[in-house]
């Protein structure tokens, strides 16, 4: 492709003097690099690309998007201070803008982003009879074939490329989660979402690595609202009357969700949830006036019904009729890998949960979903749990404070790191406990300790055990030195000990 072509409607496309070459590839990795390909280096929170510039020439670049162009060398330089958001377009350019020829819904928010995408595929699928990809955490989908996940949001140019094929397999709609990173590095730029759902917001993703400041993750969450044609918004999030205001200055609808208690009462939204018995087992669901009748999730938790008034709340704002209850229901047979997965051990009372629960809110949700579903059984709980290494720093002190003081024992192990020693983390956050009748043991190897808490749970025969092992989910690696590691998986090693 002429690099004129790929160069239209960014910040280069007047920069005439490479704009006559032929371009065969895109890259930010110099390590695919190969003749005449377009080399883009950034400048990252790890590592500088401007650093590989040379490699990528030696290997036959024949244009180089960055910054700053090395001292004293000629070459064909692409320079802009956004390389990023001019890549992102050219990726676009590169693949023939699928984007614009789908229906595309992102979903950003602190929690709920991964069920909340699964469930709204499945009502798609179910209303419209439509072919669906989905973006996100576990895994992509398109239709139902299965490729890998690496991050939340991909690059973006793994992102056109998805976009390319769910559109080449018949893809009417895309569904995806937006993490903060993918605005703050510019992954989706030039994207417009036709809906865009802001589920939640609190204090995560906080480090040197990631954002400095709570108000920059917020800042980069709420440029979805400025890139969309609707908004669909939890009611009670916190500045939700910021992120309102942000949809009236870009002249877009707001369609509202919320979880009411057991009367019906609570925030006043267009789609609520509210339980259908004391158990919280099964929960109403309405419209407005319109009852869409009662919903028995295979996925617990009441932050799961709210992720599913989110699900039908952004299906209605993409102009899915509510009217097919049968549809709708689908919904109820939804399970997704490491999201609230439950197991029980036939050899004692013990029940294992396995979820991604990763913060304060998230942990404290998955608490209050025990307590109320299992509370009058006074069960003795143990939480597995780690935190991710080089950043997030908070994570630590937030998991415990959540939990000390309705738990038994801490088990605290492995989760994904970069350089950060595995067992100082664990260590940190032992260090945090101050409920002096709250136990914890520090063991670094995950299979161990998800082990080790199974052989506790029937050492103690004569209680019903809850094991919590949060973090990861059903992820088959643990990261660490910038490397995945291979692993079983949580929910496997659950299963496995429990010869299920």
């Amino acid at each position: 492709m002429l690099l004129t072509k790929l160069l239209r409607g960014t910040a280069l496309e007047d920069q005439a003097a490479v704009s006559d070459r032929e371009i065969t590839g895109l890259t930010c990795d110099s390590r695919t690099v190969t003749p005449g390909a377009l080399f883009a280096a950034f400048r990252g929170s790890r590592t500088d690309g401007n650093r590989f510039i040379r490699e990528a020439l030696d290997k036959g670049a024949t244009a180089v998007l960055c910054q700053t162009p090395p001292a004293g060398q000629d070459g064909p330089w692409l320079v802009t201070d956004d390389p990023r958001a001019v890549f992102g377009q050219m990726a676009a350019h590169w693949f023939g803008d699928p984007g614009r020829r789908m229906t595309l819904i992102g979903v950003t928010g602190t929690n709920g982003k991964t069920t909340t995408t699964y469930l709204l595929k499945t009502i798609l699928e179910q209303t419209l009879g439509a072919k669906v990809g989905l973006i996100g955490t576990n895994q992509n989908l398109v239709g139902h074939e299965v490729l890998p996940a690496r991050r939340t949001t991909p690059d973006a140019y793994t992102l056109q490329a998805l976009l390319a094929k769910m559109e080449g397999a018949g893809c009417s709609h895309v569904v995806m989660e937006v993490s903060s990173q993918a605005y703050k590095v510019d992954r989706v730029y030039g994207l417009t979402f036709d809906v865009a759902a802001f589920l939640n917001i609190s204090p995560d993703h906080i480090s040197p690595i990631e954002h400095p400041t709570f108000e920059d993750y917020l800042y980069c969450k709420r440029q979805i609202i400025v890139n969309a044609k609707s908004l669909v918004l939890g009611a009670d999030s916190l500045h939700a009357d910021l992120l309102r205001e942000d949809a009236e200055a870009a002249g877009i609808g707001v369609t509202t969700f919320a979880l009411h208690d057991a009367d019906n009462a609570g925030t006043s939204a267009d789609v609520v949830a509210w339980p259908a018995d004391p158990a919280h087992a099964s929960f109403h669901i309405a419209d407005g006036d319109q009852a869409l009748g009662d919903y028995h999730l295979s996925i617990d938790g009441d932050f799961n019904y709210l992720n599913a008034a989110a699900a039908i709340a952004i299906a209605h704002a993409v102009g899915v009729s509510l009217d097919d209850a049968d549809a709708l229901h689908a919904i109820e047979s939804v399970r997704i890998a490491g999201r609230m997965e439950q197991f029980r051990d036939p050899q004692s009372n013990t029940l294992a949960i396995v979820d991604y629960a990763h913060n304060y809110a998230s942990v404290t949700a998955l608490l209050d979903f025990v307590y109320e579903r299992w509370g009058e059984e006074n069960p003795r709980i143990t939480l597995v749990t780690g935190s991710a290494g080089n950043k997030a720093y908070d994570r630590r002190k937030e998991i415990v404070e959540a939990a000390e003081n309705r738990i038994a024992n801490f088990i605290f192990t492995a989760e994904d790191t970069d350089t950060e020693p595995i067992i100082d983390i664990c260590m940190e956050m032992q260090g945090y406990i101050t409920n002096k009748d709250v136990v914890s043991t520090v063991i670094s190897d995950r299979l161990t300790a998800i082990t080790n808490a199974i052989y506790d749970a029937r050492a103690h025969a004569d209680r019903f055990n809850i094991l919590l092992i949060i973090g990861k989910g059903n992820e088959r690696w643990i990261k660490d030195h910038r490397k995945h590691v291979p692993f079983d998986g949580d929910d496997h090693v659950v299963e496995r000990m429990f010869g299920l």
